[in-house]
């Protein structure tokens, strides 16, 4: 089943795990694309285990595998290439995550493919990139973080180092490297050549600190820990409102920093009429604001905020996601049933919305290799007792 959308008639093989990967194919598939994932028989993308649990399969599974096709090779197995080559040979893109090595090993690298499909395009997302000294050690999101300085950024300042809430690593590169696939898919249609985005999981993330390396180049000082505050912005924090819940409040501009000052009525603090005068200042300010907040509950504090034109909002957990009316009114979470027509799964939508045509979840999340057989049938143009003899041998 192909959707419709812009990328439609565009089929991906997705042969990765866990996030970044199976992102980028995910957010294609949100646009169009037909996604085939190949899987390793009997376990599966080791996400499918990631707590909790229900029916001996991950919740976040239903989000992670929605849109796809699940097809099951071993990719240890020496007929596996082969069969990988005859789906990569139907494919528009593959999207991997496999080390270098790894790649070539199972002799699915990209020349290897290309063999099958010679206008291939290939995302190979892995942890330092192809090339370069690191190009074959192991790493996950938590090392990319560290090693391209958001976690050395990332804390208070008296304190050590902590990790975002979230394996940032993989969102970030996920969604760049289905940027990468828009983009090696347009030089491919314009050229006819193959083409192969070579995404380290570290590199989005260097590329998104735009003040980190330059500031250094400037001032030779690298950027140290400065908990919640921003080091160009002040007033710029979570601050705690009278009911205890947190209030994120930045004065990012002039106007913001006049319009706060106003509904605070203090005055006094016009006189910081420059970011460089209220960052010198930053302590003095910073307190007025969190006595201001602390003086406040969150539903009328924001609608006073809210009326002065200050941009602010409260720190949501996933209980206020849902049940918040603009999420609601948007569509921003969904309710997508099972791909066995189980119970619908709450989960966010695609994020966007676009005037020339629609986002779509797709398909929900399917069983492991629930579309082997019919996905090496239709694609690969094998025979039944072709498949037979795959499972039976176990390649698939």
């Amino acid at each position: 089943m192909v959707s419709d959308g812009p990328l439609s008639g565009v089929r991906v093989l997705d042969v990765s795990t866990i996030l970044a990967g199976p992102l980028a194919s995910s957010l294609l598939g949100e646009f169009g694309a037909e996604v085939i994932k190949v899987e390793h028989p009997g376990q599966g993308d080791p996400a499918r285990l990631y707590p909790p649990l229900e029916d001996g399969v991950s919740a976040a599974w239903s989000m992670l595998g929605r849109a796809k096709r699940s097809v099951t090779i071993d990719l240890h197995h020496d007929d596996a290439a082969g069969l990988v080559g005859r789906l990569a040979g139907t494919a528009d893109i593959v999207v991997t995550n496999f080390r270098p090595a790894t790649l070539r090993r199972f002799r699915i690298d990209f020349d290897d493919l290309r063999a099958h499909r010679p206008d291939l395009v290939m995302v190979h997302v892995s942890a330092f990139g192809r090339t370069g000294p690191y190009a074959d050690r192991p790493g996950f999101a938590r090392v990319a973080e560290a090693f391209a300085g958001l976690t050395h950024r990332t804390g208070p300042p008296d304190q050590p180092p902590v990790f975002a809430g979230y394996p940032v690593a993989d969102g970030v590169t996920g969604i760049y490297a289905a940027f990468a696939a828009m983009l090696a898919l347009r030089q491919r249609d314009l050229t006819g050549e193959p083409q192969l985005a070579d995404i380290p999981l570290y590199e989005p993330l260097l590329r998104m600190m735009e003040d980190f390396v330059v500031e250094y180049g400037a001032t030779g000082e690298s950027r140290e820990r400065q908990g919640n505050q921003n080091p160009h912005i002040s007033p710029n924090s979570l601050y705690r409102t009278r009911d205890g819940r947190w209030l994120a409040l930045p004065a990012s501009t002039e106007q913001m920093w006049r319009r706060l000052v106003a509904v605070m009525g203090a005055g006094d603090l016009a006189v910081h009429d420059s970011m460089t005068a209220r960052l010198k200042h930053r302590e003095e300010i910073e307190a007025r604001v969190a006595a201001f907040v602390a003086a406040h509950d969150l539903k009328p504090l924001m609608s006073l905020l809210l009326e002065a034109g200050v941009a602010a909002g409260p720190v949501n957990s996933a209980a206020d996601i849902c049940a918040d009316p603009h999420i609601r009114a948007r569509g921003s979470v969904v309710e997508v049933p099972d791909e066995d027509g189980g119970r619908p799964r709450l989960m966010q939508a695609p994020a966007g919305r676009f005037s020339g045509f629609d986002s779509t979840v797709g398909r929900g999340a399917p069983g492991l290799g629930q579309h082997t057989t019919e996905v090496l049938r239709d694609l690969a143009g094998l025979t039944e007792p072709e498949i037979d003899d795959l499972y039976h041998r176990g390649v698939v």
